[in-house]
C-alpha cells in the first residue's frame, strides 16, 4: 500500500493519541492535532522562503488557536467582518465620493491587491494565507477622501500636536490594535498575528523608485509600534513584501482608467516608451508586471523586478502623478477636502473642550463624537488623538453630511 492509499494514521502512527473524537462537533484534541499535522505537512512544499505559520510570533494577547482555522485565516475573518472594512467601499481611492458607479473605491483597490498579491504569492510557492490577511487589511486606517484627506488631517492635528504623524499605514495598525470594536466586547481591537500588523503597517505603495524589496527577517516585534520607525522599515516576511509591491501594481493602470471616466487623460496619453515597455490597457499593465516580478523573483529571499519593467513602472507612476493627481480637476476637488476636513477638526476639537455640552448640544456630529470619546479604548488619550481617529474612521460621504450639519445654515 503506498502513501496515497494509506490513512492519515498509517502514514502518521506516533502524531495520535488514543484519544477518541467528540461526535458532537470538532472541538477535540484529536480533530486538531489531524488539522495541525495536515497544515504543518502542506507547508512543508512551500519555498524555503515563505513563512511557516508554525512560526508565527503571536498575538499580543494570547488566545485559545481556532481548531478549524489558522492563525491566519482567523486574521482574515477578522479583517472582512470588521467596521473598518466595511466602511471602504465608501471611501475614496483618486476621485472623492464619486457618482460614477464605475469609479474605483478604496474596497475595490483591496480587493485587487488581495488578487495580485495572491497571484503573484501562488506562482513563488508562498503562504497564501498570510498574503491575503495583508492584502485585506493594509488600508482599514485610510482617511475618508485618499490620500487629500491624510495629508490635511495630518495637518490639521500638527497645529494642537507637532509630533503627531499620520499616516494610513499606521492608522490601519491602530485600527486593528486598538480602534476596532469585537463582538465579544473585549478590548483590544482584533488582537492580529504579529506577522500580518507587520504587513499592514510596512505595505507603502507610494515609493515610486522602489522596485525590488528583500524582507527584514530579523526586525524586532516592537518596531511596528513606532510610527517613525515602522513607516521606514520594510516588511519582516517575503509575503509582506509581495504586498508592499503589489498595491503599487493595483493602481497604477486602474487610476488611469477612472482618469480616462473623468476625462482628465487616456492610455494614448503614456509616453511610447513606457507604453512599449508595459502596455497599453489595465490589464496589459499587470499582466506584465506580474509576469516580470514573478520571473525575476522565482527562488529568491527577494521580491523584484527586472531593471527595465521597475523603471518603466517609476516613469509610468510619475506621468499619474503629473496628469491625474496634480489635475485641475482632482486639484479642485482637494480644495473642497480641504475645507471640509478642517472645518470638521476645528469644530470637533472645539466642541470636545466640553464633552457633557456636546452630548446635549442636539446635534448629531457632537453627540456622536462625544459617545466616541466616552467610549474611546486608550485612556488618557488626547482630544487631538480622538479627534483624528473619529474623522479617519469616516467614509467620504459622512464625513460631508457632518460637514454639512456643522455649517449649513
Amino acid at each position: 500500500m503506498d502513501s496515497k492509499e494509506q490513512s492519515l494514521f498509517d502514514q502518521f502512527p506516533t502524531a495520535f493519541s488514543n484519544m477518541p473524537a467528540k461526535k458532537e462537533g470538532i472541538d477535540n484534541p484529536r480533530d486538531r492535532q489531524i488539522l495541525t499535522i495536515l497544515r504543518d505537512e502542506r507547508e512543508k512544499n512551500l519555498s524555503p522562503y515563505a513563512f511557516r505559520t508554525k512560526d508565527s510570533r503571536g498575538r499580543q494577547l494570547e488566545e485559545e488557536p481556532c481548531p478549524v482555522r489558522s492563525p491566519f485565516e482567523r486574521d482574515i475573518g477578522r479583517i472582512i467582518y470588521s467596521q473598518a472594512f466595511r466602511r471602504l467601499r465608501h471611501k475614496t481611492q483618486v476621485f472623492f465620493n464619486a457618482k460614477n458607479d464605475h469609479i474605483c473605491s478604496r474596497i475595490e483597490h483591496v480587493i485587487y491587491v488581495k488578487y495580485i498579491a495572491t497571484t503573484i504569492a501562488r506562482a513563488l510557492n508562498l503562504n497564501l494565507d498570510l498574503v491575503e490577511a495583508i492584502a485585506l487589511g493594509h488600508d482599514l486606517g485610510h482617511a475618508p477622501f485618499g490620500h487629500t484627506g491624510e495629508k490635511v488631517l495630518e495637518a490639521c492635528a500638527k497645529k494642537y500636536d507637532p509630533d503627531m504623524i499620520f499616516r494610513h499605514e499606521f492608522q490601519s495598525l491602530r485600527v486593528v490594535d486598538l480602534l476596532e470594536e469585537r463582538s465579544n466586547g473585549k478590548p483590544f481591537g482584533i488582537n492580529l498575528t504579529f506577522e500580518v500588523r507587520d504587513g499592514i503597517v510596512s505595505h507603502c505603495g507610494e515609493t515610486y523608485s522602489e522596485y525590488k524589496i528583500s524582507p527584514m527577517r530579523n526586525k524586532p516585534t516592537d518596531l511596528i509600534l513606532d510610527p517613525g520607525k515602522a513607516l521606514k522599515a520594510v516588511p519582516a516576511t517575503l509575503e509582506g513584501c509581495v504586498v508592499r509591491i503589489s498595491d503599487k501594481i493595483a493602481y497604477i493602470g486602474r487610476d488611469i482608467e477612472d482618469a480616462c471616466l473623468a476625462g482628465i487623460m487616456e492610455f494614448e496619453d503614456i509616453a511610447p516608451a513606457i507604453k512599449s515597455q508595459l502596455g497599453t490597457t489595465n490589464s496589459q499593465i499587470i499582466n506584465t508586471l506580474v509576469g516580470d516580478l514573478i520571473h525575476n523573483s522565482i527562488d529568491k529571499d527577494e521580491i523584484r523586478l527586472s531593471d527595465e519593467a521597475g523603471q518603466a513602472m517609476k516613469e509610468l507612476l510619475e506621468e499619474n502623478v503629473a496628469r491625474i493627481y496634480r489635475s485641475e480637476k482632482v486639484r479642485r476637488y482637494e480644495e473642497t477636502v480641504k475645507n471640509s476636513v478642517e472645518g470638521l477638526f476645528e469644530a470637533l476639537m472645539a466642541a470636545m473642550q466640553d464633552p457633557e455640552k456636546a452630548a446635549n448640544s442636539g446635534n448629531s456630529v457632537f453627540e456622536g463624537m462625544a459617545k466616541y470619546a466616552s467610549l474611546y479604548p486608550a485612556k488618557g488619550a488626547s482630544t487631538t488623538q480622538m479627534v483624528v481617529d473619529y474623522i479617519a474612521g469616516m467614509t467620504d460621504s459622512f464625513a460631508t453630511s457632518s460637514y454639512e450639519k456643522i455649517y449649513w445654515i
